[in-house]
């Protein structure tokens, strides 16, 4: 198994949600999130004043999917999320040893 986080843009979470639903893949966990990468931030001006904000509002976003369809929800999710400017975000992609569905105890791909 395979957890993708992908960090992207507020206003493609819904697209991402449609498109990995599009594939049978089912449950996320979807947190607010404010950070910044190779952009810094950008400038503002506000009451005549310029200051920096730092960190963006972007949005994490976490599945975990069978090792056989992570390749497939990967490139959909960069498909989809892609606008082609700075600050798109980024995917992280770790192994998962194990998973356990508290109600029934089911374990491994069956308990996704």
């Amino acid at each position: 198994m395979k957890k993708i986080e992908a960090v992207i843009r507020h206003y493609k979470l819904e697209d991402v949600k449609n498109a990995l639903a599009s594939r049978g893949i089912q449950g996320m966990t979807v947190t607010e999130a404010r950070g910044f990468g190779r952009q810094r931030g950008h400038k503002e001006m506000y009451r005549g004043a310029e200051y920096t904000v730092d960190f963006l509002p972007k949005v994490l976003l976490e599945v975990v999917v069978a090792d056989a369809v992570a390749s497939d929800a990967v490139e959909m999710i960069l498909r989809v999320a892609r606008t082609g400017q700075i600050g798109d975000g980024k995917v992280f992609v770790t192994n998962i040893q194990d998973a356990v569905r508290i109600r029934t105890g089911e374990t491994g791909d069956a308990a996704l």
